[in-house]
């Protein structure tokens, strides 16, 4: 008689008692808390980039090179690119995106 229990426990429906319901607002309150806090640290969060700032990834020997410099050392490497021959066309939209002229001093 082990089926006949069975097709009778499957044919009524599940009932959910305190403790089913509980886990499952647990869980609900979880996921909502970590959508908001995950939505609240993206608003807040995050790099502010300035605008006087440029930043170049180039090819290196070991792997990729990041150049970054902000204001006056930025306006520096602007002023002389020479320097950095390899990278002349990268450094050059970088400069003009910060508002720098590659070449000028200004």
């Amino acid at each position: 008689m082990i089926m006949f229990d069975r097709s009778r426990r499957l044919s009524e429906p599940l009932r959910w008692g305190r403790r089913e319901k509980l886990a499952v607002w647990a869980v609900a309150a979880c996921i909502l808390l970590g959508a908001g806090g995950l939505a609240i640290a993206t608003l807040v969060g995050g790099s502010h980039s300035r605008r006087d700032c440029i930043d170049v990834t180039f090819a290196s020997t070991l792997g990729a090179s990041r150049l970054h410099a902000c204001g006056d050392q930025a306006r520096r490497i602007c002023a002389s690119p020479g320097q950095y021959r390899q990278i002349a066309q990268d450094l050059r939209v970088a400069c003009a995106r910060a508002g720098f002229r590659a070449g000028s001093a200004r």
